[in-house]
């Protein structure tokens, strides 16, 4: 699948394109390309960060070493928000460190009547997030505020708070994929010893901005799940969700 994608980058054509021209060959700078494209891979830059984009529910993301590569478990958090915020007319969400901007541009897309805001305390991930809602047409759709978390925001302006946050313990990082370790940006990826540092100060913040009745959805892992339903008690309706593998991946809990 990798040589696929970097062909596919090279030639600036599609797969159907491959598969209709399997007597196509390379011209001399295109060799050239795909030879430096298959040495950064050899060095275990993912194909994602060599070609500049990944799709994601549907969509083509620009993606740079600056944000994480979005990838399909993130989509559980969409399937959790969607039919919540549908129920409410004009929903108020806010979309916490959003890097690539794909939660975001994603329920910007699929909820035309909501308010949406993004925080990222990255200003070089910023940049990207506000270059993928432009090309793809959600600029004027998206606030965008370099900030951590959730400050500076009111008490009660959202009816949702989501987030695909840190929470891979660093203790956790010899589990980790080499190449995520190497290549995706650190801060986006660990949250600190246990995994839960980041996801234990934006609960309560999102208890403070969430409305009464509002929704906090937050991606998380299994090693965390136990750990983040004890930071929700007090909350209601908490639920964690499994992703297609079988591991807690979601957890959802609204504001009393």
């Amino acid at each position: 699948m990798n040589a696929e994608v970097l062909l596919m980058f090279v030639l600036g054509a599609d797969r159907a394109y491959l598969y209709a021209h399997p007597e196509r060959e390379f011209t001399p700078e295109e060799n050239a390309r795909y030879d430096e494209a298959l040495t950064q891979r050899a060095r275990g830059v993912p194909s994602q960060y060599i070609v500049g984009h990944q799709e994601f529910w549907g969509m083509d993301f620009i993606v740079t070493p600056a944000v994480l590569i979005p990838r399909p478990e993130t989509e559980h958090v969409i399937e959790t928000v969607l039919p919540l915020a549908r129920s409410l007319d004009k929903p108020k969400v806010v979309d916490v460190g959003t890097g690539s901007g794909c939660i975001a541009i994603v329920l910007a897309n699929e909820l035309p009547q909501a308010e949406i805001c993004a925080t990222e305390i990255s200003s070089e991930a910023l940049e990207i997030a506000r270059a993928n809602a432009a090309r793809l047409q959600f600029e004027h759709r998206i606030r965008f505020h370099h900030t951590d978390l959730l400050q500076g925001f009111d008490a009660n302006a959202f009816d949702f708070v989501v987030s695909n946050p840190p929470y891979v313990g660093e203790s956790e990082e010899d589990q980790v994929q080499l190449e995520v370790r190497k290549f995706e940006p650190r801060h986006a990826v660990f949250a600190g010893p246990s995994g839960l540092e980041v996801i234990e100060r934006l609960i309560p913040q999102a208890q403070n901005t969430l409305k009464s009745g509002g929704w906090l959805v937050v991606e998380i892992s299994g090693t965390i799940a136990a750990g983040v339903r004890r930071l929700l008690g007090g909350w209601e309706d908490v639920r964690i969700a499994d992703d297609l593998q079988g591991i807690p991946r979601v957890a959802s809990a609204r504001k009393p």
